[in-house]
């Protein structure tokens, strides 16, 4: 714990530099589409086309059943069916295959006449109808936020990017300030906030003075910097450094929203053009990998497809690839799994043999918890198979940051003992629901 950087929170090493500066690449678009019937980590969709179905750009796929959200097409072309495929959720999933026919016809979601003078329930319809979800990784769907609500004055835009290599956010409001801006405000006008706030970290002078221009023409929106420290991205760290405002379970109850940035250039280009997220920016980089590069990338695209479009690894076989950041981005077996709207890096990095060491009792793992839980005893109760101790030890609260196996001078990979106690804890409620 740094003097200043203070508790829960630490300056990594952000390898940013790599992508930074370069052009962005265009990925080419593949013969075969798979779009993932899965949104987070839920899977309970309704498929609605068959095998030989006809499609276009923006038709409807699948809608998820327990809570509103559409899956469209990326492509236009014929379906082929459904398939069991590897998911960034290290899983077989099923994946709606579409083969391209390279036409890219399209067909509008929505049709809005006039889109500068659009009621607050109108937006919030545009954002349900578009699938807008958090694009930070999470997917949530941005719509439930504001559905109903109320009390609350501020949203946040989140630009801060505090992972390791990502710099996909970055680039996107660069290039796309004014649509950043657009979608800043229709989500102020959804929430009926008195104003919309861009942060981002410092270190950033010409995107910062980029954004400051920008804002000079919004009376309700303005930009501030936050401290360039890891989980700064995370909404609870982020709420209190930009509002000094704290809540129990949801931001709401701070009377803030907190939306990706990527979810606000979205919103914007979806309600001017009537399409959905078809395509990312996705940040392709670690060290293992020839070329780390920022490239668009259509929405169903296998991975491997994407790598061999930059130059490929360093060496085959020899690394780890990540869906997300180095952080909080999860270790996939192979290259096969698809690019997702809400996946916005890919990260390689080199094997490195780790010699773990036996659990000093530094503590250090509580001290940088941002959430204040105590990992080293929450691992050793997963290791128990002690569901009650980690019930007791509050498992579910855990954010999954990576802080712990990051900080761990043993090289212990808490933040796995800890995911695996999560999910068996959760598993012991729903048994006990039953």
């Amino acid at each position: 714990m740094g003097l200043f950087t203070g508790k829960g929170r630490a300056h990594l090493a952000g390898h940013k530099d790599l992508t930074m500066h370069g052009e962005i690449a265009q990925c080419p678009v593949g013969d075969t589409i798979a779009i993932p019937l899965v949104d987070g980590t839920a899977t309970d969709f309704e498929v609605l086309v068959k095998e030989g179905d006809h499609v276009k750009i923006g038709s409807l796929l699948a809608v998820r059943k327990s809570m509103y959200v559409p899956l469209y097409a990326s492509v236009s072309g014929v379906v082929k069916g459904v398939e069991k495929r590897m998911h960034a959720t290290k899983r077989q999933q099923n994946h709606i295959i579409i083969a391209n026919d390279h036409l890219d016809e399209k067909i509008k979601v929505i049709d809005i006449k006039d889109p500068d003078h659009m009621t607050q329930e109108n937006i919030v319809d545009a954002i349900k109808q578009l699938g807008i979800v958090g694009m930070g990784g999470s997917g949530f769907p941005t719509y439930k936020k504001y559905e109903g609500v109320k009390d609350v004055d501020t949203i946040i835009i989140n630009g801060v990017e505090c992972e390791p290599y990502i710099t996909s956010d970055y680039h996107e409001m660069m290039l796309q300030t004014k649509a950043l801006f657009d979608g800043a405000e229709f989500f102020r006008k959804a929430a009926s906030a008195k104003c919309a706030i861009i942060a981002i970290k410092v270190g950033k002078p010409e995107l910062y003075a980029r954004l400051q221009a920008m804002a000079k023409s919004y009376e309700h929106i303005s930009v501030t910097q936050v401290p360039d420290v890891y989980p700064m991205g995370w909404e609870r760290l982020l709420i209190e450094t930009v509002t000094k405002r704290t809540y129990d379970r949801l931001p709401s109850e701070a009377h803030v929203i907190v939306d990706n940035a990527a979810s606000a250039i979205s919103l914007s280009n979806g309600i001017r053009s009537g399409m959905p997220v078809i395509e990312r920016l996705v940040t392709v980089s670690g060290n293992g990998i020839k070329y780390p590069t920022n490239i668009r990338v259509r929405v169903g695209t296998p991975v491997h497809e994407i790598i061999e479009a930059i130059g490929g690894y360093i060496a085959d076989g020899e690394g780890y690839v990540l869906a997300g950041g180095p952080m909080m981005g999860r270790s996939i077996t192979n290259d096969q799994f698809v690019i997702s709207e809400y996946m916005n890096a890919i990260t390689v990095l080199k094997k490195q043999e780790e010699h773990t060491f036996a659990c000093l009792k530094c503590g250090e793992c509580t001290l940088h918890c941002p959430m204040h839980l105590q990992p080293v005893r929450i691992m050793q109760a997963e290791k128990a198979n002690d569901s009650d101790l980690l019930g007791k030890l509050d498992v579910m609260r855990c954010v999954e940051c990576g802080m712990c196996s990051y900080i761990c001078p043993s090289k212990i990979e808490v933040t796995d003992f800890v995911a695996k106690g999560k999910r068996r804890y959760g598993l012991t409620l729903r048994r006990k629901k039953a």
